[in-house]
């Protein structure tokens, strides 16, 4: 419920400050006093548009600020979708600057409107003679008759039933597209596929071919090469192999002398060992050169044929032309599997659209049952409120399953006699509409926790013991839910828990809309006013004694 409300700087209203009950709340004021300007602040609450005009002082920002017990109101889940942080006593905030710009926080954390939107419309719920346009439309028909007949339950049932066939759909038509498209393309899978398998490419061949292909096609030219080192290295009488063993024996003599002439006679002997070593692997690599020029033709058809593959599929190696076997190799078994797939999707179908079906009966059944006693009880409400010859009825059709199950419903209404119930919207004069929407209201409170209820002049067309018994009602529905109530009934001010007086106020250079808190006495004279005018007669002060009493 809303514990507090703050209006700065908006139209009329320089500030402003509301500490409603938790009850019946009425507020009254002469015409223009800014009554529905209030509703127009608490609307930015609740996200609607902004806009400077509405600034009472252009150079400054209007702040609307509602602070709201949200114990009872199970918005946990709410909170963590939008990244909140949630707090039973929560605190929404509005500000429009003078440049335009607005801004929108819950609990300090600043939100877009949407976000407030969502929150905005868990914690008030603003009726007006426009907001019964909603009351017109079949998912709030539906919402009201659900409401009635206690359906949360097995509503989000069915709403689970729907999210798994929609997700059984999406994946059965998704896998038909598929389906379509790996059979267009299966021959060409096939023969891409049949082609890599067919070269049996292999890590690293690639290279080792490279290699190869080069000592092939430079053979003389190595052999020439590595016979003019053999030589250079041992085999002539002047090898360097020869000349650095006759080093080695000189400095072997004077070794004893010094230490340093061993460390040269060992690093020479070292240096003799390795040369003996490179000469072994020179004379082994000498003997593996062969010119052989049917291999040579071999190993470049078959680095070709890489080439051409690596070319075709736009990839440099044959790691990645093995990665693009294994693609058509997938491909390839998709499309062997893919009708195996498919009569399973089909399957999955079938069983969603069978349990959706079964369960937005249960659901259909469940409403249906409420129909009448729901009917019942608003034309009796109705009647209470003015409408002796209300009809209401329901006008039900089964149709294809939708988010909101199988059911096409429309409320008919009637408010005069002999005339047939058809569309609320078609035969609702404004103030029947808004009864109707009340008494809409007033039997879903009995259901369920609805937010604060802002009502504004809903009393419009009413008087006399009509308007006794709209009062009576919101005082009943005050005693489960917070009420606010903007009204010109006596009637209605009477039965208040606490009653506040809009008023304009003229005593400086610019008029501004104030509200004030009404004591006992001050309530028996504000009411004596709305029966016989400015200036109460004592017969006038006695008739609000008595309404305030009874």
């Amino acid at each position: 419920m809303l514990i507090h409300l703050a209006i700065k700087n908006y139209a009329l209203i320089r500030e402003l400050e509301l500490q409603p009950s938790a009850k019946l709340n009425v507020i009254t004021g002469e015409t223009g006093a800014g009554k529905s300007i209030m509703l127009g602040a608490m609307g930015l609450l609740l996200g609607d548009r902004a806009d400077v005009k509405v600034l009472w002082n252009e150079k400054e920002k209007c702040i609307t600020e509602g602070t709201f017990d949200v114990g009872s109101y199970a918005l946990e889940k709410l909170f963590e979708e939008e990244n909140l942080d949630y707090e039973t006593q929560t605190v929404i905030r509005r500000e429009v600057s003078p440049n335009g710009k607005s801004r929108a926080f819950i609990n300090d954390t600043p939100v877009t409107l949407e976000v407030m939107r969502r929150v905005g419309s868990r914690l008030m719920d603003i009726h007006s003679q426009h907001e019964t346009l909603e009351l017109g439309k079949q998912r709030f028909q539906l919402e009201v008759i659900d409401s009635y007949a206690g359906n949360v339950k097995i509503k989000n049932e069915y709403v689970l039933f729907w999210d798994n066939h929609q997700n059984a759909k999406r994946k059965y038509e998704a896998l038909q597209l598929e389906s379509a498209a790996l059979k267009q393309e299966a021959d060409f899978v096939k023969f891409q596929l049949e082609e890599l398998t067919q070269a049996g490419l292999k890590v690293g061949e690639q290279e080792q071919l490279e290699n190869e292909l080069s000592i092939l096609q430079h053979a003389e030219e190595i052999k020439q090469r590595l016979t003019t080192i053999i030589q250079q290295f041992g085999q002539s009488e002047v090898s360097i192999i020869r000349q650095l063993s006759s080093a080695k024996a000189a400095l072997q003599s004077i070794a004893g002398y010094s230490k340093e002439y061993e460390q040269l006679f060992q690093r020479t002997e070292s240096a003799r060992i390795e040369l003996n070593d490179i000469l072994n692997e020179i004379e082994t690599a000498n003997e593996k050169v062969e010119f052989e020029p049917t291999r040579a033709e071999q190993v470049n058809e078959r680095l070709n044929l890489i080439y051409h593959l690596q070319q075709k599929h736009r990839v440099n190696s044959i790691a990645q032309l093995l990665d693009v076997q294994q693609q058509f190799q997938s491909r390839a078994d998709k499309t062997n599997n893919i009708d195996e797939a498919l009569l399973q999707a089909e399957a999955d179908l079938k069983k969603s659209e069978i349990e959706l079906q079964s369960q937005a009966e249960k659901l259909s059944q469940t409403r249906k049952k409420f129909f009448t006693p729901l009917c019942n009880q608003l034309i009796k409400l109705m009647k209470e409120l003015g409408m002796p010859e209300a009809r209401l009825e329901v006008r039900h059709e089964i149709i294809a399953p939708s988010p909101w199950g199988i059911d096409n419903i429309e409320i008919l209404f009637s408010a005069n006699k002999g005339i047939p119930p058809r569309g609320l919207a078609q035969v609702a004069s404004g103030g029947e509409f808004s009864r109707v929407m009340f008494a809409i209201k007033y039997v879903m409170a009995e259901k369920k926790a609805l937010p604060t209820l802002i009502l504004d002049e809903i009393d419009t067309g009413v008087s006399g013991e009509v308007a006794i018994q709209l009062g009576n009602r919101m005082k009943e529905m005050s005693k489960r839910h917070q009420v606010i109530s903007i009204s010109h009934l006596p009637q209605i001010a009477a039965k208040a828990d606490t009653h506040y007086f809009v008023f304009k106020d003229s005593s400086s250079s610019k008029t501004e809309s104030q509200i004030r808190k009404l004591d006992y006495n001050d309530r028996i004279i504000e009411i004596a006013k709305m029966i016989g005018g400015a200036k109460p007669s004592a017969i006038n002060l006695e008739n609000a004694k008595e309404l305030m009493e009874n």
